[in-house]
């Protein structure tokens, strides 16, 4: 009796069973759009937890006066912490003596929801270190060689790092 059972078992599993489809042939079709804009760049794609900075961020270039080792900072900057949590700084203006002003935009990092803060720093040699931000966080981004930002971001005892990007 019990090998008739495993038998019917057996033929049960075979019927569940269904053959592999035969592949089809995918149709290529032209792209509507000739220049594709990444998925990660696509304003459509921005999920709940991004980092979003406020369109009204300005940048003013540098002046003569300032060393071009800070000048190097200016600019829009974009990256991810931990290669998850998206953060973006907008480094505004810089004066010749290395003082800066920011706006700091960070996603969903940790148990922080995201945010943005305007805020001051100072650049001393390569790093650029920010003020306390107001959810408490410190910031540093230091100039790599080849020209994108390694950043810093400690917050609540843990600390995030990533590289940054120019926009």
């Amino acid at each position: 009796m019990r090998n008739t059972m495993l038998g019917f078992a057996a033929l049960a599993l075979a019927a569940c069973q269904s053959a592999p489809e035969a592949p089809q042939s995918a149709a290529l079709e032209p792209a509507s759009n000739p220049v594709a804009v990444p998925p990660a760049l696509d304003p459509a794609a921005v999920s709940p937890g991004s980092a979003i900075m406020d369109q009204s961020v300005t940048i003013t270039p540098p002046a003569k006066g300032v060393p071009a080792k800070y000048a190097a900072f200016s600019g829009m900057w974009a990256g991810r912490l931990e290669g998850t949590s998206e953060a973006k700084v907008a480094v505004q203006t810089i004066s010749p003596n290395g003082k800066v002003t920011v706006t700091f935009a960070w996603g969903i990092v940790g148990d922080n929801n995201p945010g943005e803060a305007a805020g001051a720093g100072k650049i001393v040699g390569t790093t650029l270190k920010l003020g306390r931000l107001p959810n408490g966080a410190d910031v540093s981004l230091m100039m790599l060689p080849d020209g994108t930002l390694a950043a810093t971001y400690m917050l609540a005892g843990q600390t995030y790092t990533g590289v940054f990007i120019r926009q």
